[in-house]
Order: structure tokens, then sequence, then C-alpha cells
């Protein structure tokens, strides 16, 4: 399971990386896994202002749904183009072409709040 040390990681399995005041935000290899197969992403919050922890889409796989939570606060830039032809990105390349949504981030403190990979790592072990 790959934890990469130059992003930052929320409790619900999400990955952030920051760039410009820009949020990248995933799932995390260890969510993609435990997911399975994923079939579809539907994220329909671009334009939207939310609030950290809040529900920014879902992810279906073969046999569940489960809920995207935003990690940082801001507003919703855009969704990867890539995900609607082909959501099993997710699954083979969680930390680059399966990332979801760009986010313009309120308030860099909430990144920084957010847990090291050392830290992810012991969570999830």
């Amino acid at each position: 399971m790959s934890i990469p040390q130059d992003l930052f990681y929320a409790k619900t399995h999400e990955w952030v990386s920051l760039e410009d005041g820009i949020a990248t935000v995933g799932i995390t290899d260890f969510a993609q896994g435990e997911l399975g197969d994923i079939v579809y992403i539907d994220i329909n919050t671009v334009g939207k202002m939310l609030s950290a922890e809040a529900v920014f889409g879902t992810v279906e796989a073969v046999k569940t749904v489960s809920d995207l939570f935003l990690p940082v606060s801001g507003t919703i830039l855009e969704v990867n183009p890539a995900l609607t032809a082909q959501p099993e990105l997710v699954n083979t390349d969680p930390y680059g072409a399966g990332w979801m949504v760009k986010v313009t981030v309120v308030n860099v403190a909430d990144v920084e709040a957010l847990l090291t990979s050392e830290a992810y790592s012991q969570l999830v072990h």
C-alpha cells in the first residue's frame, strides 16, 4: 500500500496536495483497496463553496457506494474529467491520474492540520 510522504491525509481517507492555494484531492490507496473495483464517480459540486468534512460527491464500487468528504474548506474548481470514462483510474493510480477534484483553499491552516504520511500510516495499520 502506497502512502506518499509529500501529501496530507484526512482520517476519512482522502489525500490533499497543495500548490499555490489550490488543493488537489483524491482518495488514498488504502481507501480504493477497501472499496474494490470502482465503477462510477458522482461529483456535482463544481462552483460550490463547501466546508471541511462536507460531502463533495460519491464513489460507487461493485458492492458499495461511499461518500467523499472534502478535507479542507474551499470552492470546488474542477472535477477530473478522465473519471467520467475511466473511474477505474482511482484504483490503478489513486495519487496521480485518479485525482478527483481541485479546490480553492480558504485557509491553508486546514491543510496543515491534516495528517502526515506517518500519522496516516499509523491510522490504517
